[in-house]
């Protein structure tokens, strides 16, 4: 058996996507929306002993496959692809193809996460935050807008620029949270402070950030200093169970959430006893659809690749939960085809600066951002994950919230 009578017969007759060997087979459509291009016998190596998504990603990392064309349609044909896996008979086939060397394990690319030590404890949280952050400032800077907000954007139209967008998105807490003048602010995890920038400018409230990057805080302290409000913002390079100077009249959580998971709980009760009461907590997180395992992924291409330890919920457990911890949920909100916007800004500036990306952090790494991001967009555009913003209370002991009667956020 032929590479290209192996590729017809696992993929059929007429695959949806171009593929293109490096023995000069080629097969799939004329035209295709995307092709897979084989470059080196290695990648087929890496699918043989690692059958499924993590072989195909390892083989793209490594550089021993490419992916030309609109990424996101390798997405959206996966449907058509789900079934695509190599029987005991192919695998036996492509064995003879590769010869010996099919056999010898090649190591996996670099840019794979090996975390050590026992989860949840601060030590692994730096590690796992630093495989993800811990890359330069300049490299984000390629793809984000100029706040460097690295969560969903908030979109009035799909005409708005990010730059925009991402201003919608932080006024919008501002108002949920209710912050006015001299209120003291809490950002668990403040990346490089997008949010207590403009809580400070347009509400003037006192804001701490903290952050287990020290690029992010070190990058932090420089902006905010430049913008003249070191004053009124304090940026830690601590873990967030340290923070002990509360009470706080209002916390955010904007995208650190599904880094801290849920814990038993822990992180909810340290938010509670860090608000003052009728202080107000917005948790802006990915969630994920009702029936899932948020661990069940863990040696998947999300974990081993973009975000290790990292755990999606269903929105439904995290209110649950929220509201274990004496923390009463007063609105939810889906933003769902917010994050697929802002993630395609983000792949089309990435692809843009793409020579300058691999400067900055190498081709392995550049490829895990763009394969992730784009796939991420296509699973919110399927509701495969979803995005909420979860606003709660710390009531009064009796009972009071200080809320109003009807949301005054809206309008």
């Amino acid at each position: 058996m032929t590479l290209g009578s192996l590729l017809t017969d696992v993929l059929g007759p007429e695959p949806p996507v171009g593929v293109v060997a490096y023995d000069g087979t080629r097969i799939g459509p004329a035209d295709p929306p995307v092709t897979i291009v084989i470059r080196r016998p290695d990648a087929l190596r890496r699918i043989v002993q690692s059958p499924g998504e993590l072989g195909f990603v390892r083989a793209y990392v490594a550089g021993d496959l490419e992916i030309e064309g609109d990424i996101f349609s390798l997405f959206r044909l996966r449907d058509l692809l789900s079934t695509v896996k190599l029987t005991p008979a192919q695998t036996l086939q492509a064995a003879r193809i590769l010869g010996l060397r099919a056999l010898r394990p090649l190591a996996p690319p670099p840019e794979e996460a090996r975390l050590v030590g026992r989860r949840y404890t601060p030590a692994r949280s730096r590690a796992a935050l630093a495989h993800h952050y811990d890359l330069p400032d300049e490299f984000f800077a390629l793809f984000l807008d100029p706040t460097m907000a690295y969560t969903t954007a908030i979109f009035e139209s799909e005409e708005d620029s990010l730059e925009q967008a991402q201003s919608n998105k932080f006024d919008l807490i501002c108002r949920k949270l209710a912050l006015e003048p001299d209120m003291r602010l809490l950002d668990i995890g403040c990346g490089w402070g997008g949010m207590l920038l403009h809580a400070a400018k347009h509400y003037g409230v006192s804001a701490v950030g903290v952050s287990l990057s020290l690029r992010q805080v070190e990058w932090t302290r420089k902006r905010v200093a430049e913008e003249g409000l070191s004053g009124r913002i304090d940026i830690r390079h601590v873990d967030y169970r340290e923070v002990d100077d509360g009470p706080y009249q209002a916390v955010s959580a904007i995208g650190s959430f599904e880094h801290i998971g849920l814990h038993d709980g822990q992180f909810f009760r340290k938010v509670q006893a860090l608000l003052a009461p009728r202080g107000r907590f917005l948790n802006h997180a990915i969630s994920q659809p009702p029936g899932r395992n948020a661990p069940a992924a863990r040696r998947g291409f999300m974990q081993r690749y973009v975000f290790p330890d990292s755990e999606i919920h269903e929105v439904g457990h995290v209110v649950s939960a929220m509201q274990a911890a004496g923390l009463e949920v007063r609105h939810v909100e889906s933003l769902r085809e917010h994050y697929s916007l802002t993630l395609r800004r983000w792949v089309r500036n990435l692809e843009d600066h793409w020579e300058a990306a691999v400067a900055l952090v190498g081709a392995g790494r550049a490829r895990v951002w763009r394969l992730y991001m784009a796939g991420f967009a296509v699973n919110f555009d399927r509701d495969d994950s979803s995005h909420h913003q979860v606003l709660a209370v710390r009531p009064e002991p009796a009972g009071r919230s200080g809320m109003p009667l009807r949301p005054t956020w809206t309008s």
